[in-house]
């Protein structure tokens, strides 16, 4: 089991939230829309402390992590939290109307596990809505070059990329959103 740079997010959890900026409620509802039917039930893959699921109101929230630190801080916010790799996700296939992963993909050692998985977990129509960093900006390469003096193991993908990896997993995939922060929202089959 690869987990990528989960060791370091276990240590510093409680000091996470304090150099971390809020999820925008406002750019995960753009790919949120995306979803075929009402989205109930959302996967906060790779969530951390939960800055994704605090920033959505309505849905039923899950954060999803494998960093024991940063679930405890999740649960600290009052969040339901399980333990796990986000490439072998353990929830029932089709328990999700929509997963998110947030600023977190580029820590994941296996990304093309994580897209699976995601897309296993979601219902049909279900969306997979991944915030993430463009690495082909200025502030993208210097964002690089600062996780890798850090140590962490990080690969970043450019728009296009990944939206066309997870069209290769079978979702139908689009960038609703451009920059240094980028969106990419993928839906499954119905």
């Amino acid at each position: 089991m690869a987990l990528g740079d989960v060791a370091p997010f276990h240590r510093f959890a409680r000091l996470y939230d304090l150099g971390m900026y809020r999820a925008d409620a406002e750019t995960l509802q753009v790919g949120l829309d995306r979803a075929e039917g009402t989205v109930e039930t959302v996967l906060d893959v790779g969530g951390g402390t939960g800055r994704a699921s605090r920033a959505l109101s309505g849905p039923r929230t899950v954060v999803v992590d494998a960093a024991r630190g940063m679930l405890g801080e999740a649960r600290g916010h009052g969040l339901e939290t399980v333990q796990g790799d986000a490439a072998t996700l353990p929830v029932c296939d089709g328990s999700a109307d929509a997963v998110v992963i947030v600023d977190a993909l580029h820590h994941m050692a296996d990304v093309e596990g994580v897209v699976t998985a995601a897309y296993r977990a979601l219902r049909p129509g279900g969306v997979l809505v991944v915030r993430e960093f463009d690495p082909t900006t200025l502030r993208g390469r210097g964002l690089v070059l600062g996780e890798r003096i850090v140590g962490f193991d990080s690969q970043f993908y450019a728009p296009e990329d990944l939206r066309e990896r997870l069209a290769d997993a079978g979702f139908d995939a689009t960038i609703p959103d451009r920059g240094f922060g980028y969106t990419v929202a993928g839906v499954t089959e119905r």
